[in-house]
């Protein structure tokens, strides 16, 4: 079974910097896209950022210029860095795995928690 392990969560001020970490492990990592996902109370589950096996990123508008996605295949890790945050950005935030061709994600990580407030 795929195991998804995210940390680096809290609370920051706003304008404040977090860097999100997921370590994956019983999967080829290099062969899957990664990405994550934010859910605030009441909404669904959004796309923040993707970053695909070639290392092509997209990211949702509203952290363009604000988050960096990145992945280091040697440490099957993908990281979240978030700067500049924002109250809006507050949510639980989901690392994902998902085949290349798979329309949807194929795991997910158990979720780690932003809260953005002064």
């Amino acid at each position: 079974q795929v195991q998804l392990v995210e940390s680096g969560g809290g609370l920051v001020q706003p304008g404040g910097s977090l860097r999100l970490s997921c370590a994956a492990s019983r999967i080829i990592f290099s062969t899957y896209h990664m990405g994550w996902y934010r859910q605030a109370p009441g909404k669904q589950r959004d796309l923040v950022a993707r970053i695909t096996t070639t290392g092509r990123t997209n990211y949702e508008e509203s952290v363009k210029g604000r988050f960096t996605i990145s992945r280091d295949n040697a440490k099957n890790t993908v990281y979240l860095q978030m700067n500049s945050l924002k109250p809006e950005d507050t949510a639980v935030y989901y690392c994902s795995v998902q085949a290349p061709f798979s329309r949807d994600p194929d795991y997910w990580g158990q979720g780690t928690q932003v809260t953005v407030s002064s």
